[in-house]
């Protein structure tokens, strides 16, 4: 009896040992993820901190570029490799274009050619480029209480939007490139914007508006890009997409340096050309496919 006793302690010994090397090694593993990602913030620190406030632009951006993770990817590369440092203003394309026309910041990137023409025709923006597209969607709970999925046409979901009495359509509200195509949308339907409970604005960027579409088991009108990116942490679902008219087009431009002097003509510019060049414009094809397998945006530059 005390020998099998014996041999049951000594295995217990044995498997305490192995659970102290796996913690040890999963503790040196955390060691080394933490120790490298605080090196990489001292490297950024380090270059913000080496930087002149002349090496520093300001780009004003609609929010489906940031809540995309697409500027994610695009800043850092040009950062590196210019040496100019981009402090990015993700804001409606209403409030983006704003900054331009009042020379608030040096570069824009927006999605409402119909008012980015107003800034380059008014000579508040300059070289004004073509980038890249993806398309809008309209998206709603899985259940699709109003059957918004069985319509055929555009005009026919927003006089459904319209008519009923039952489900929420939440709208950015915020005068965003996504709003202005919104407001088109029931325009060209020939209907009036609902109002009560069952229209409800946001004043929020694409993300903040889908999370709060989501929680009221309501309907919006989304950029696919931002919708794939934050797909993962909501039950909403595409019930409309394909139409022309939710065409989706991104331009790139400076502010014209000749409304005041602290506007930076040459970061800006660099930046313009950054966008449009042939291999960055490969990066942009390609962002998006390993992970939602399919791209969010396509390049159009070139």
């Amino acid at each position: 009896m005390k020998k099998i006793l014996y041999v049951f302690m000594l295995l217990l010994f044995a498997v305490g040992l192995v659970a102290c090397s796996d913690s040890d090694a999963q503790g040196s593993e955390n060691v080394s993820n933490e120790t490298q990602e605080n090196d990489a913030n001292s490297k950024e620190e380090n270059r913000n901190a080496n930087a002149s406030e002349d090496d520093f632009f300001i780009l004003a951006t609609t929010t489906s570029t940031q809540d995309s993770g697409l500027l994610d990817v695009l800043v850092p590369m040009f950062e590196e490799e210019t040496g100019y440092q981009v402090k990015t203003i993700a804001v409606g394309t209403g409030k983006a274009l704003d900054m331009g026309k009042n020379g608030e910041a040096d570069a824009l990137l927006t999605h409402a050619p119909a008012s980015e023409q107003e800034l380059v025709d008014g000579g508040q923006a300059i070289n004004y480029q073509l980038v890249m597209h993806n398309d809008f969607v309209i998206v709603g709970p899985k259940a699709d209480p109003l059957g918004i999925k069985e319509l055929d046409s555009l005009k026919d979901v927003f006089t459904t939007f319209a008519s009923s009495e039952e489900g929420i359509f939440v709208s950015r509200g915020d005068d965003s490139g996504t709003h202005k195509m919104e407001l088109s949308l029931w325009e060209l339907a020939g209907v009036e914007i609902p109002t009560g409970q069952t229209y409800q604005e946001t004043g929020s960027g694409m993300g903040d508006t889908l999370k709060v579409a989501d929680q009221k088991a309501g309907y919006t009108m989304t950029d696919r890009a931002t919708y794939l990116a934050l797909q993962s942490e909501m039950d909403l679902e595409i019930v409309f997409e394909g139409a022309d008219e939710l065409f989706n087009i991104y331009h790139v431009m400076q502010v014209n340096p000749e409304l005041n002097d602290k506007i930076k003509a040459e970061p800006a510019e660099t930046f313009v050309d950054f966008m449009i060049r042939e291999d960055v414009q490969e990066v942009i094809r390609e962002f998006g496919k390993e992970k939602y397998g399919q791209p969010l945006f396509f390049p159009d530059a070139n």
